[in-house]
């Protein structure tokens, strides 16, 4: 108890020379940032420390114990520190069992979404129009996003009450498709709001198109190799 109450006069002593001496900036020359952070992390030596010499174990014990939290602190530290890099890692995993999975990496330079080429040869993403999940293939020579009537169904559009009568052109002539709104497109990180889609009558489409109505609302995307890195 002797000993709980020296360090708590401490910390307290501490806390006060930080509040007396927040207008200067530092406290002893210390930044008041970094003062701050080591009367935090002084707390929880605090409780460790106490915690171990009241648990009445043997020196040895009491070393191990504390090797552990130490270990388990750095642990944690690591994992802070690298985070980003562990996300990519679990994104890829993601990416390797599911095709299609988009990864995506957020640092200074912004969101990134990073696509790999499929099996055939092209790029398919698993996007999230509305809530659906859809897999969709990443189309720059479409104008615009372009669902299937099957994949509008699952979007939460009423097919069957459409005005199909916007004339565009493919690579089998002319088609009419009606013209909606997505209320959300999710593509990894990068989230956009009504953004103008186009529904393709029954049997018309087999796979949804990503277009340029998507596309456009990026600030660049880049080709490398089998991956296509889509850039918020």
């Amino acid at each position: 108890m002797r000993l709980f109450w020296v360090i708590m006069a401490v910390l307290g002593g501490g806390l006060i020379l930080l509040v007396a001496n927040h207008d200067s900036g530092s406290v002893l020359g210390i930044e008041n940032t970094a003062f701050a952070r080591t009367l935090y992390l002084g707390v929880w030596a605090s409780v460790l420390v106490i915690g171990l010499l009241g648990s009445g174990m043997h020196f040895g014990q009491m070393a191990r114990s504390l090797a552990f939290w130490v270990l388990a602190m750095l642990a944690l530290v690591a994992v802070y520190q690298y985070r980003y890099e562990l996300q990519d890692v679990a994104a890829r995993i993601t990416a390797g069992l599911v095709p299609g999975s988009p990864i995506s990496l957020a640092d200074d330079a912004g969101a990134r979404v990073f696509v790999d080429r499929s099996s055939g040869g092209h790029f398919e993403v698993l996007a999230d129009i509305n809530g659906a999940s859809l897999r969709m293939l990443i189309d720059t020579g479409a104008s615009s996003v372009v669902l299937s009537a099957e994949d509008a169904l699952r979007s939460g559009y009423d097919v069957q009450a459409l005005d199909f009568r916007i004339p565009v052109s493919t690579a089998n002539g002319i088609t009419m498709v009606a013209a909606v709104r997505a209320g959300e497109i999710r593509v990894g990180s990068i989230i956009r709001h009504n953004v103008q889609v186009h529904v393709a009558q029954p049997g018309r489409l087999a796979q949804s198109l990503l277009g340029m109505s998507f596309i456009n609302t990026l600030s660049g995307f880049d080709l490398r190799g089998d991956r296509i890195i889509l850039r918020d």
